[in-house]
């Protein structure tokens, strides 16, 4: 969903998903309709000595909601910066920070293979929340009981954080891959294994996790986000595991190696009709061409590009009026997952690959990296999980 950048913290920008402005009302509203239990739970648990009857007079249950969720969410992005602080430390830039429906991701534009540097990133997160658990006791400590309504709320809200960022650092510590706990198993893992198997068997791990906490959700306490989150843990770990596992197929592999070269490229020009072009592509099968204009490459016309137009009007349009010219380009020697990073970041089915003069030397396109990934796998140089002591084999185009 769409994201709005709304500060910056060490150079890393910092985000809100429309999601979050869903579920931070809502957080609100939960807190300060249960204010009466939560207190309660804060004499039991901390030996608090709140007084409920002030804390529930008028209108102060919707002020301490309110204050309670921006505490919580504020201890979520810290928890996410101290992910963000370490990896940064390590060389790994972060890409931002967002805070969405499930809470924060801190999104790292690539993920460290060393066991102990994942270790130290995924620690730091449940450490900051401890930290913030205590200095929040401690502040709730300090402050003096039954002076007055505002006091009172205070610590009342410094009570609530403790309780709630050392929950949120026992939740995250649960080996729900890729969730913090997830991550440290998955480098504890690696210490004896691949990256990939460390990886493969972290993410089953997390899955497991993940339908346990669902029906949990679901049927213990009825809790439809616990049942959310759970799915999406689930869908996270199977993503996760799955890059690994391209990347282990793909180790050595280029651009070179799986493009389609130049010579086995059908190019079109921008003087076609749009009605030529739906011919060829119905006679060659393929749904993207690249648009040759005086022997260089002018853009790029799609399948998608072609409906556009409307029937009636395919022979007055011609490519160059519906192609596209805003090349994304890549070049021989790329790394196929970077390159795969191009297509996806770019929203688009296929890369123009060119030498550094600009000359044209082949088009890849997802279908040709999917290919080689079929091919990788199904050779006998590639095991499970990327454990092979084989090479990747080098795929000839």
């Amino acid at each position: 969903m769409r994201r709005f950048r709304i500060g910056s913290a060490f150079g890393i920008p910092i985000q809100l998903d429309l999601t979050f402005l869903l579920v931070l009302p809502l957080f609100a509203w939960i807190i300060g309709t249960q204010i009466d239990e939560t207190t309660k739970l804060l004499n039991n648990t901390l030996g608090a000595g709140l007084d409920p009857a002030v804390l529930t007079d008028g209108n102060l249950v919707w002020v301490l909601g309110v204050l309670a969720a921006v505490g919580l969410f504020t201890g979520v992005v810290l928890h996410e910066l101290g992910h963000s602080l370490v990896a940064l430390r390590y060389g790994y830039p972060i890409d931002s920070i967002t805070l969405w429906l499930f809470g924060g991701i801190a999104q790292l534009t690539e993920m460290p293979e060393d066991w102990k540097q994942e270790l130290a990133i995924a620690i730091a997160g449940p450490i900051v929340s401890v930290v913030l658990g205590v200095l929040s006791y401690v502040a709730f400590v300090v402050l003096p009981g039954a002076q007055s309504t505002a006091i009172e709320s205070a610590r009342f809200v410094f009570a609530y954080l403790a309780l709630m960022n050392v929950a949120l650092a026992i939740f995250n510590m649960l080996p729900g891959f890729p969730m913090d706990g997830g991550r440290v198993l998955r480098a504890l893992l690696a210490r004896t294994r691949s990256y990939a198997r460390a990886t493969q068997i972290a993410a089953e791990v997390g899955k497991v996790f993940a339908v346990l906490l669902g029906l949990f959700g679901l049927f213990v306490v009825g809790n439809i986000f616990l049942a959310g989150l759970a799915f999406f843990i689930y869908i996270g770990a199977a993503g996760e595991s799955r890059q690994t596992m391209m990347r282990a197929a793909f180790e050595g592999v280029t651009v070179r190696d799986v493009m389609t070269p130049a010579d086995h490229v059908t190019a079109v020009t921008p003087r076609q009709s749009v009605t030529e072009l739906i011919q060829t592509m119905f006679e060659e099968r393929h749904t993207g061409y690249p648009v040759e204009k005086d022997g260089e490459i002018v853009g790029l016309v799609t399948l998608e590009d072609a409906r556009a137009v409307r029937e009636v009007e395919r022979d007055a349009y011609t490519v160059g009026d519906v192609m596209t010219t805003g090349l994304v380009t890549t070049s021989p020697e790329t790394d196929v997952m970077d390159a795969l990073s191009e297509l996806q970041s770019n929203s688009v089915g296929r890369l123009i690959v060119t030498d550094e003069a600009g000359e044209f030397l082949g088009l890849l396109t997802r279908t040709d990296i999917m290919t080689a990934l079929s091919i990788i796998k199904s050779s006998n140089a590639y095991g499970t999980a990327g454990e092979s002591d084989s090479q990747t084999p080098r795929l000839e185009s």
